[in-house]
């Protein structure tokens, strides 16, 4: 594959997450082209472009030096270089670094090109069974539990098809949140290992998947995408309900007695209305 010396080019790249078998055609004449390859893990990527038979130089760029890398890269596209853009797996800017340089390449009008193929968000939604006209992509819930929490909270309503990626360390946890926050009866799909030897799919209720999860130690390895149902028509209607009901009597009492009536007069759970009322305290 030839490409044009004429300007430089940004060629954003998806590589496999799992399986090598998945790389593109278009994907390795387009590695094997370049003058330059950014790579968030080096490492990782040169053991892939050794696989393919690529020699190709690169350059590390990753959450921690994508400002100062940026810079350098656009000098060297504004010379007319061709650079690969790829991140340790799967479609890069999708919960991987990338988007600073993107964005300046096009407000420079450099030109930007796609070459798509692998994605853990897309492969676990056409696998999933649940509903994909709508969806909403997370990417990674947040580290620190109370943060994760209300972050959970606010989109416990959502009436869209729900995509979180997770880490073995905390998925665990998130599942245990979830099962809190939005219901242990609420549907879901755990993917793990997507496309690789050990690929595992769970279906079931948040309950469910949690228990399978906390019982099995192989459950808790890997990399996780998880697809839940977005909430009922009807939730919508209960939460603003709920948060009605939370705001009249947070102003005239202390948040705990606060939200132990509401869940009396409501019936919800109690854990569930005490951390709606504490996420409406954040929100003033």
């Amino acid at each position: 594959m030839m490409l044009s010396n004429d300007t430089g080019c940004l060629y954003v790249v998806a590589t496999p997450i799992g399986n090598l078998g998945d790389i593109t055609r278009r994907a390795v004449e387009v590695l094997s082209a370049v003058d330059l390859v950014a790579a968030e893990d080096t490492r990782h990527t040169r053991r892939l472009l050794q696989y393919l038979s690529i020699d190709r130089p690169l350059l590390s760029l990753h959450e921690h030096n994508e400002r100062e890398r940026m810079h350098a890269l656009l000098e060297r596209l504004r010379a007319g270089e061709q650079v690969a853009l790829v991140s340790d797996a799967g479609t890069p800017l999708i919960s991987d670094p990338g988007y600073p340089l993107v964005r300046a390449c096009r407000a420079e009008g450099i030109r930007v090109v796609p070459v798509s193929g692998a994605s853990a968000l897309i492969a676990a939604l056409s696998v999933a069974g649940l509903p994909t006209d709508r969806f909403r992509f997370e990417g990674f819930l947040p580290r620190r539990a109370t943060a994760r929490r209300e972050r959970l909270q606010a989109l416990a309503t959502a009436p869209e098809t729900l995509v979180f990626y997770e880490s073995a360390h905390r998925i665990e946890e998130s599942l245990a949140d979830l099962c809190a926050v939005f219901g242990e009866a609420r549907e879901a799909v755990l993917a793990r290992e997507l496309s690789k030897r050990h690929e595992t799919l769970l279906d079931g209720t948040l309950g469910e998947l949690l228990a399978r999860v906390c019982a099995d130690p192989d459950q808790r390895r890997g990399e996780f995408v998880l697809v839940i149902a977005g909430a009922p028509a009807e939730a919508e209607g209960d939460e603003q309900a709920l948060r009605a009901l939370l705001a009249v009597l947070l102003e005239e009492l202390p948040l705990k007695q606060a939200s132990a009536i509401a869940a009396r007069l409501s019936g919800e759970k109690k854990n569930r209305v005490y951390r709606l009322a504490l996420a409406m305290r954040g929100e003033e």
